[in-house]
């Protein structure tokens, strides 16, 4: 694969609805969609996930976009690059920006899939071509709560993800739990708790549910490790998984029971593929998490969720959930809580150039 030119979109869409969490409550996604053009004429896509400021991680999407342009671009441009895999070695002197590195390292696998006529998943190694759904329920009340699940309980979603903090959780508990007892809940308490709460977490083993996760502070292994062997809720772990590394110190320490693997998080495919397989081997089992994506990065991640040891449903709706209109032709399905992975070859999904120009803020190209 040469690469003769870099696409790169900074694009932004209005939610549907706000999603709110105890650091933000977001209203509109910005995101960095990067288009590569081999010699051939193959194109390969990808998507980089920060937020436009840094609630979640500290890149956002002005650091991407400089790290990019000044760092990323400039080493892959008119250079052979065999396999997708070769970007590790390539970008290994620049630290971090993992999530700038994922948009590119993507893109490299949608093109290569494309050029070796193969769906992502089955280059991956996927089992599975059907992947169970989940939903998240990011709502500031309890009405609005409860009126979330009855919009979607219909769908069949095999997991509903609530969003909790101190302050609300064994209300927004115990009201979704009067409705709805039977219904497979985990939340995310996205690090809102401390260690001085640990009675407070354990209070929550009280509504069956399926995992907590991210109690504790993104930094954090040791609570974490504290926390489990006190309360009866599985432990798992997602923003302190920002590495293969940070992943195996998190298992040695014994410091969760899952954990949330995001591609676009950990720096790619490949990261996301080595944790996968390091869990495997210590029997943890893991997810595939969200950061309200589009389209293109919804596609990795349902590839990535088709290995044998994404064990629970991940945060996977529909193409209409977030968005009027996505980025992907003929667009992302649940049906049943299950999602079918496409045949097709890369992501298995069309780009809808149309929806890519009237959401683009700032285009620019590199030769």
């Amino acid at each position: 694969m040469n690469i003769k030119e870099v696409h790169v979109y900074v694009i932004r869409s209005p939610l549907k609805k706000p999603f709110a969490t105890h650091l933000e409550v977001v209203k509109e996604r910005e995101s960095i969609i990067i288009q590569l053009v081999e010699n051939n004429g193959y194109k390969g896509y990808g998507e980089v996930v920060a937020f436009s400021s840094p609630w979640y991680t500290e890149e956002t999407i002005t650091t991407c976009l400089y790290t990019l342009r000044n760092f990323l671009i400039p080493m892959i441009l008119d250079r052979t690059i065999n396999h997708p895999d070769d970007l590790e070695w390539l970008f290994g002197n620049i630290r971090g920006n993992r999530m700038a590195k994922a948009g590119i390292e993507c893109a490299f696998w949608d093109l290569y899939a494309k050029i070796q006529n193969q769906p992502l998943y089955r280059l991956i190694g996927g089992e599975k071509k059907e992947i169970e759904a989940g939903v998240v329920i990011a709502s500031t009340s309890i009405k609005d709560a409860l009126s979330s699940i009855e919009q979607v309980y219909d769908q069949g979603y095999k997991r509903f993800k609530i969003k909790i903090h101190p302050t609300n959780d064994q209300e927004f508990l115990a009201a979704i739990r009067a409705e709805y007892q039977d219904l497979p809940i985990m939340v995310d308490a996205n690090s809102s708790y401390d260690i001085l709460e640990i009675e407070k977490l354990r209070k929550l083993d009280e509504f069956n549910l399926m995992m907590i996760e991210q109690p504790f502070s993104h930094e954090d292994l040791v609570d974490h490790a504290t926390l489990r062997n006190q309360i009866k809720t599985p432990i798992c772990l997602d923003e302190s998984i920002t590495s293969f590394s940070m992943a195996e110190s998190a298992l040695k320490m014994e410091s969760c029971d899952i954990i949330s693997i995001k591609a676009g998080r950990v720096g790619g495919i490949r990261e996301a593929i080595k944790i996968h397989n390091l869990c495997h081997g210590h029997s943890v089992s893991v997810w595939c998490g969200g950061m309200i994506e589009f389209g293109i990065s919804k596609a990795f991640n349902l590839a990535l969720a088709s290995l044998s040891n994404f064990s629970f449903p991940g945060d996977f709706t529909s193409s209409n959930h977030y968005w009027e209109r996505d980025l992907i032709m003929p667009g992302i399905h649940v049906q049943n809580g299950t999602i079918m992975l496409s045949d097709s070859p890369g992501l298995g999904y069309e780009i809808d150039v149309d929806v890519l120009s009237a959401m683009t803020s700032f285009y620019e190209i590199y030769k």
